[in-house]
């Protein structure tokens, strides 16, 4: 788990940055170890983690902090429709607040346009204040809530976002 440590604050260089590149195959174990540190609940098995990484109708991210793994999402595509899903996204905690979900973000959002969405989809965790402020400031608005949405039976607030091709 220690690869997957961002540097600490006493280690952040001015040259610290995000970057994003796909996930492939071999990226299964990292992965895995950032749904483990990233979530109690509703985590993804090892079998759906490499199931969706050889899955044409998926695109998973992984983001890194000055070159150490330190995030990731994934968005589903659906044939024949104009509409992509957020499926997951995450990063390690002591990474976040540094852009990570919003650079993932931005891939999951090209890749969307890509394959020819004109509408990105999520869920979040009604109480997950940063990662709502995070989605309201990329410009996601909420359309609906669920209730008893996740396992341990917390609401989740849906997000929607317009795309635009630039």
């Amino acid at each position: 788990m220690s690869g997957l440590t961002a540097p600490s604050k006493a280690q952040r260089a001015p040259a610290d940055r995000v970057t994003v590149r796909g996930a492939t195959p071999a990226d299964a174990p990292t992965l895995e170890a950032i749904e483990a540190a990233s979530f109690i609940y509703d985590r993804l098995s090892s079998r759906s983690l490499a199931r969706n990484l050889r899955s044409p109708t998926a695109n998973i991210f992984l983001a890194a902090i000055g070159g150490v793994l330190a995030g990731y999402a994934m968005v589903f595509f659906r044939r024949g429709s104009t509409l992509a899903r957020l499926y997951s996204i995450a990063s390690v905690p002591n990474a976040r607040g540094r852009g990570i979900g919003s650079r993932l973000m931005e891939a999951c959002e090209h890749a969307a346009i890509k394959r020819g969405c004109d509408r990105l989809r999520l869920e979040v965790r009604e109480k997950n204040r940063p990662a709502i402020a995070m989605y309201e400031r990329l410009g996601y608005r909420r359309i609906g809530r669920y209730e008893n949405y996740y396992q341990d039976g917390a609401p989740a607030l849906r997000f929607e976002k317009q795309l635009v091709s630039t």
